[in-house]
């Protein structure tokens, strides 16, 4: 069966996190906070990356000035 997956952010109190990640293992849920979100993409992040600091001022200055 296809499914389609939506992200949503939610806030709830402390208290309720251990039944809400009750309720999301039962479902068949992922839960993840904003710092693991972080902490993930960081770690996927390239460490070489070719640009120089000219690259880098063009392409700011593209995005900011030019339509």
């Amino acid at each position: 069966m296809e499914t389609t997956i939506q992200s949503v952010y939610l806030n709830i109190p402390k208290a309720d996190m251990k039944f809400f990640k009750e309720l999301a293992k039962k479902m068949g849920w992922s839960i993840e906070t904003k710092e693991s979100l972080l902490k993930n993409y960081i770690s996927k992040r390239p460490t070489k990356v070719e640009l120089s600091d000219e690259d880098i001022m063009e392409e700011i200055n593209a995005v900011r000035y030019r339509k």
